[in-house]
Formats: C-alpha cells, sequence, structure tokens
C-alpha cells in the first residue's frame, strides 16, 4: 500500500509500517488501526475500500461488524457492575434472576459465563431470527436450558450465550439492554464509535464485508461449534449476503451481545483505552483491582469439545497467550472477532489498541498480530 491515510506520532511510525505492510503481504480491503498509549491517541490509519461494490473508500469513521468483540463490551459493563458494588462475580446469577436456575443452573455465576465455564455454550432450543431479536423468547430459553456439563468443571466457548446471560444480568441491575447500558454510560459520553445495536443513522458509514478465498467453512449444521455460532441456525454465518447474514442490516440493528457489535477502529480502541487508563484527561473505567481481577486466568487449555487453540481466558477477556495472541504482558485484556478484528488495553504499559477490517481471512490469520507487534516493540 503506497498510500494510507492518518497519521502516527513521532515514534509510532512502525505501526504505520506494519499497516502498509499488511496490504502487501494481505489480500486486504479495506482497514483501519487506532493506539492509544497513555490515555491519548497515537496512532489512527485507515486505507482501502469499504465497499467493494461501489469502490466507497474506508473513511476515518467507517464502521464495521466487530462479531465477538462484543464480548469486551459487554464484560467491560459487567466488570462496572461489579466495581459499583452492585454485581458479585462469584455469587449465583439466580440471586438476580430467580428463573436462571433451571434444571442444575442454581450455583452457575457470572464469572463461569465471562470464562465459558458454565456448561451453557448453546441453547437445545430453535429460535426464529425474530424470536432472537425480540430478547425476551432467547432469555426464557435460557432459563430453560440445562448445562451439559457441570458448571465449573470444564470450559467451551460459550457464543452468543456468553452475551445474552451477562446482557440480561445487565438489564434487571439497570434497567437498560447492554447496548443501551453502553451507550448511555460509556460510549456517548466518551464520543466512541461503538455499538451494540447500529443506529439507523450509521448505516452509511458500514463497511461491507468480504470472505476471503480458500477461508475455511463451517462443520456441518450439527456440530456443537456450529450451533454455538448459528444459534442453531437462526443465524447464518459468514452467510455474508443472505438474508440475516453479516451484512445485513437487520442483523447489525438488533442487540447481539455476544457477537453483534460494530464499531470504527477508534471507537473500539478507544472504548479499551478509556477501560485501561481513561482518555483526555478523564478518569480510568476500570480501577487497577478491577483489572487485576479481570485477568486472573480462568479458563485454558483443552475445552470441552478437545481442542486446544492456546487461548486463555480471564473475567471476560482473552489475556496474553503465546500460541493464540500474543499481547503486552499479563495486565492486557482484549476480545477477537471473526475476520481478524481484535482490541485490546493494557493499564501496565498504558495503552488501547484496535484494528478492523472488511476483509475476513479466518485461520492463520496474522495482520493484527503484525501491529501488535510493532507496539510492542515500542515499549
Amino acid at each position: 500500500m503506497d498510500q494510507y491515510n492518518g497519521w502516527a506520532d513521532e515514534g509510532f511510525g512502525p505501526v504505520a509500517d506494519a499497516f502498509a505492510r499488511n496490504f502487501a503481504d494481505f489480500p486486504e480491503l479495506g482497514s483501519g488501526v487506532t493506539v492509544f498509549a497513555g490515555g491519548r491517541k497515537v496512532a489512527e490509519l485507515w486505507g482501502g475500500v469499504a465497499d467493494g461494490r461501489t469502490g466507497r473508500a474506508w473513511e476515518r469513521d467507517t464502521v464495521v461488524p466487530v462479531f465477538s468483540c462484543a464480548k469486551g463490551m459487554v464484560s467491560l459493563a459487567v466488570h462496572l457492575l461489579a466495581q459499583e458494588g452492585r454485581l458479585d462475580l462469584d455469587a449465583p446469577i439466580a440471586h438476580h434472576w430467580p428463573e436462571f436456575a433451571r434444571h442444575g443452573k442454581e450455583a452457575v455465576t457470572p464469572r463461569m459465563i465471562l470464562g465459558h465455564r458454565a456448561g451453557v455454550p448453546v441453547l437445545d432450543s430453535v429460535l426464529s431470527f425474530e424470536e432472537i431479536a425480540a430478547w425476551t423468547p432467547v432469555v426464557r430459553a435460557v432459563e430453560d436450558q440445562k448445562p451439559l456439563w457441570e458448571p465449573g468443571t470444564a470450559y467451551e466457548y460459550h457464543g452468543h450465550v456468553f452475551g445474552f446471560v451477562l446482557g440480561e444480568l445487565v438489564r434487571r441491575l439497570t434497567g437498560l439492554t447492554p447496548g443501551a447500558y453502553l451507550r448511555s454510560t460509556v460510549t456517548e459520553p466518551l464520543g466512541l464509535r461503538a455499538w451494540i445495536g447500529l443506529p439507523e443513522t450509521e448505516r452509511g458509514s458500514l463497511a461491507r464485508l468480504v470472505e476471503s478465498e480458500g477461508r475455511r467453512p463451517m462443520p456441518g449444521p450439527e456440530h456443537l461449534l456450529t450451533r454455538i455460532v448459528t444459534m442453531n441456525g437462526a443465524l447464518v454465518f459468514p452467510g455474508l449476503d443472505e438474508p440475516h447474514g453479516w451484512n445485513d442490516p437487520a442483523l447489525h440493528a438488533i442487540e447481539l451481545p455476544g457477537a453483534g457489535a460494530v464499531a470504527s477502529a477508534s471507537g473500539l480502541a478507544g472504548l479499551f483505552a478509556a477501560a485501561a487508563t481513561g482518555v483526555d484527561g478523564r478518569e480510568r473505567l476500570l480501577t487497577h483491582e478491577t483489572v487485576t481481577d479481570a485477568v486472573r486466568e480462568v479458563s485454558s487449555g483443552t475445552g470441552w469439545l478437545g481442542f486446544d487453540a492456546g487461548a486463555r481466558w480471564g473475567s471476560g477477556f482473552l489475556l496474553d497467550s503465546a500460541a493464540f495472541r500474543p499481547l503486552l504482558g499479563p495486565r492486557s485484556f482484549g476480545n477477537d472477532g471473526a475476520g481478524g478484528q481484535f482490541a485490546f488495553g493494557d493499564d501496565e504499559h498504558g495503552v488501547g489498541f484496535a484494528y478492523v477490517a472488511n476483509r475476513m481471512i479466518g485461520h492463520g490469520d496474522a495482520r493484527a498480530n503484525r501491529l501488535i507487534e510493532a507496539v510492542r516493540t515500542l515499549l
């Protein structure tokens, strides 16, 4: 890439160099990266094409589906409520949501959900898209779900259930759905372009996703992993050009708190910087003690399905893991999204970072890791 837009402060040129190399070395279409250091934006870069059909350029404010980066947003909301003393992460969810206790879930805690250990990675109920959009039918299905294993004894990625369980806790404690709670308490006050439930007024700034050739297909529809990702087929993945697929405005508009966030690079980086350090002179959202609790390892190693991808999980966040996602150190906390999106914060190094893109590469995607490596060399 000969030309990118944006800027990088003196000393942060390696981030710009790595961003340009991504366009040379990968089938990049459009993307953006933003880095905060010490609560101040030090690099904001963007380039390429937001919509391959029209040639519309990627702009500074372009937003894109960031998939499971939503988990980081919902986890932030949960940790804020815990920090305020309104939620105990190690007390049963049923204290706030009595109906949740059915079918052997009476001892399940928020931390078990945050660490993917609750035994409910998927629902048995087959819901329609309209029922998922309505929220309450999913809550009822969660209540009726029996754990697949004894809660706390194993872990497996909890996909969409993660967001709905924690989101319902947020709703019961605040009266607001998680997307509305984050808008009112965090993103709108800080002017951050990150949403769970994209406002209709923002559709014009949305990048269109495309798949890279050779991307691995999903397993068959009965495979547990496929059921986790698609909510038993109610959603399609990636299904970019299908109804209720990931280019459908109807999907972006609903609150899908496990995987349905839409954000710009600066919006997502700003969110993690606000959590870790505070931004623009404001007090940090998460205290040192809260981050210490969040980055304590809860799950790692071989999951219930028998795979070990090398990921390490704290309470709601991916942790620094050499084999899966090398970050900056033991106080790094982040989340990735399908297709290459990634964001994290680190209060020891004072960093907030996000990379977003519309070309979904999949397994072996090194674009974000290269950019993080560039940041690491500067510390």
